[in-house]
């Protein structure tokens, strides 16, 4: 007798291998941790055999996990392509995809990539903005997923990532060192107000030297040595590098990168965006921790 292998219950599986534990797989499936953990359970009740170690404080596979974990990723990759190329007629249209400019890099770019090959009959109109005009068009409802960057998430939202602000400046540049301290931000900055709180705090005087509506004049400024900026860990745009102040300056807030999605969403192909965007956050977020 034939017997099946349940996709979701190995979607789950592979999803805990990738975030090395069912609460942050559970996270990321949009799914209770007891859905999550009969899933598992079911699946080593079929294959006879268990699959994850519990006895260490993070999850992991035992032998017979990691024999299983290569078929699994090859069966749903099948198993996602049957569904693109079989149904994309189903999946036309437009979706609006709001995202901060400073976090497009690395990842949308990936996120974009691949919904294209899973869905070609579907547009993707990204828009870059300011985490405050990105959140007023979401709440008119002009944007079917967006990406934020803020202290905290407001109700309805998922936090994919928590990043340090840093501060940057010209290569070898010394306005860092200047009092006051010359600051450039553009008016719309989300990070403005908490920087200049950061300085107050220490007692350390700064001016406003460069403001702007756009971003590209602040990158100008500051790659100019005119003054400093403050951007997320890792989003360090080019011609300017991080400040190794060696504590002259403070230590900025950790920032939330999150995400929300329109309630009901309009199609399935919103869902699978909003999908691949936390898979590839969760993605990263592994590399950074091995």
């Amino acid at each position: 007798m034939s017997r099946n292998l349940d996709m979701t219950s190995l979607r789950s599986f592979v999803a805990i291998a990738d975030a090395g534990g069912v609460t942050r797989a559970a996270g990321f499936l949009n799914l209770t941790q007891s859905a999550v953990s009969m899933q598992i359970k079911r699946l080593e009740d079929m294959l006879g055999t268990q699959l994850l170690d519990r006895s260490a404080r993070q999850v992991g596979l035992t032998a017979s996990g990691e024999q299983l974990l290569g078929y699994a990723r090859r069966m749903l990759a099948l198993n996602d392509e049957v569904f693109g190329r079989l149904t994309q007629a189903q999946h036309e249209g437009e979706i609006v995809l709001g995202v901060p400019h400073d976090i497009v890099y690395p990842a949308i770019p990936q996120v974009l990539r691949r919904f294209a090959k899973d869905y070609p009959k579907m547009k993707v109109s990204l828009t870059s903005s300011f985490t405050r005009v990105l959140k007023a068009q979401f709440a008119r409802g002009e944007c079917d997923v967006i990406l934020t960057t803020e202290a905290k998430v407001d109700p309805g939202g998922q936090t994919l990532a928590e990043l340090p602000l840093v501060w940057v400046g010209a290569p070898d540049g010394a306005a860092w060192k200047g009092r006051p301290l010359r600051l450039a931000f553009a008016h719309n900055c989300i990070f403005r107000q908490g920087v200049q709180a950061a300085l107050d705090a220490k007692g350390l005087a700064w001016e406003m030297a460069v403001e702007s509506d756009d971003t590209r004049g602040v990158e100008a400024s500051v790659s100019a040595d005119l003054a400093i900026h403050a951007v997320l860990a890792g989003s360090e745009p080019p011609f300017v590098e991080r400040i190794a102040h060696g504590g002259t300056l403070p230590e900025l807030a950790v920032i939330k990168v999150n995400m929300y999605v329109a309630d009901p969403v309009h199609s399935e192909a919103v869902s699978a965006l909003a999908a691949m965007i936390r898979q590839v956050y969760l993605s990263r977020a592994i590399r950074s921790v091995a």
